[in-house]
């Protein structure tokens, strides 16, 4: 076994960073159809900053925690808990901590928001899922799987394979309407008719 006793120094994963000046330098991730930048790869944390406008219909479940600073602007989680939808704003300044395995989907409607979002690296055992609800009864759609190496590559995939298949995988099982995949402007439309408190 080759182990190494030499700890690793401070400026491991880079020298003390100007915050402001990283996101000037990495604004064209940080707007649509990317949306975030991670900041320091192969780090037990895992910190990245999103931008806005970035509407989402998909709901994430993770393993673990998640850290929310909003930087500028007014965010918002959308939670989804057996058929009912609820809302946490993020206003500028704030944070805001999620515990483990609660369905959310972040909603950022807002050009030029920023947040800094900071979760955990997953072992290879972890799994993070996706999951789509219907905005018409509640009831859950879809739900993808995944194994999350790289957030700003593995996601888009994960919504690709559900807002790419036919309208019968993207069916309700108990009303029967079809989820409108990317087109997140009528799903939330749909999910303010039928769940106004949302």
């Amino acid at each position: 076994m080759n182990h190494d006793p030499t700890p690793p120094q401070a400026l491991h994963y880079s020298a003390p960073l100007n915050l402001n000046a990283w996101i000037r330098e990495h604004a064209e991730a940080l707007r649509p159809p990317v949306n975030n930048k991670q900041i320091w790869a192969n780090a037990d944390l895992v910190c990245f900053v999103v931008g806005g406008p970035n509407q989402r219909t998909d709901f994430h479940v993770d393993p673990y925690e998640e850290y929310f600073h909003q930087l500028r602007g007014t965010a918002s989680l959308l939670i989804a808990d057996r058929g009912q939808f609820e809302r946490v704003t993020i206003r500028e300044g704030e944070i805001f901590l999620l515990p483990a395995h609660v369905r959310h989907s972040p909603q950022r409607p807002e050009a030029d928001s920023l947040a800094m979002v900071i979760e955990r690296r997953r072992a290879p055992s972890d799994l993070d899922a996706f999951e789509w609800y219907c905005a018409q009864c509640g009831a859950q759609v879809a739900r993808r799987e995944v194994s999350v190496k790289k957030i700003d590559e593995d996601l888009p995939k994960a919504f690709a394979s559900f807002f790419d298949t036919d309208a019968a995988g993207r069916t309700c099982p108990d009303c029967g309407a079809v989820h409108p995949g990317r087109d997140w402007s009528t799903w939330h439309a749909h999910l303010a008719e039928h769940f106004p408190q949302a």
